[in-house]
């Protein structure tokens, strides 16, 4: 029987806004955001050292960004922008859904923990992948510790 995907590959946190997620055993973070009826949205990444939120700052490196209309009607476009700690989409269907990666190495040092914070009304959803340990589900650590 082949194992599924949430353990092996990722662990999720579907209401991530604002939320601190520890990638100590991830290689990578990839946040899904969405936000209906074309109204645009300013999502900013910080970083901290523990889940309380110490020594929190912006992380400056987003620079690629995927945007589509977040109902499975259209492919993503891709999006670029110089290296920011912020994702402002524009108020427009096709900009509703918006994602982005973090790799790991692109954290200061001694810190661990990311999280995103919609200024808007948008939902942030937080995938950890490419995961140290692969586990079951139920064994699979929370993703805020």
């Amino acid at each position: 029987m082949a194992q599924n995907a949430l353990g092996r590959l990722v662990n999720f946190t579907p209401a991530a806004d604002g939320k601190w997620i520890n990638l100590r055993e991830a290689g990578g973070i990839l946040y899904e955001c969405y936000l209906s009826g074309a109204a645009g949205d300013t999502y900013t990444l910080q970083e901290a050292k523990d889940a309380s939120g110490t020594g929190a700052q912006n992380l400056a490196v987003v620079t690629e960004y995927w945007t589509n209309t977040g109902d499975g009607s259209d492919a993503w476009t891709r999006r670029t922008q110089a290296a920011a700690a912020t994702v402002v989409t524009a108020a427009a269907a096709t900009q509703n859904a918006m994602a982005f990666e973090v790799s790991n190495t692109s954290l200061s040092d001694t810190y661990k923990f990311v999280k995103v914070t919609s200024t808007g009304a948008g939902t942030v959803n937080a995938n950890t992948r490419d995961l140290m340990t692969q586990r079951a589900p139920a064994s699979l650590p929370a993703m805020g510790v």
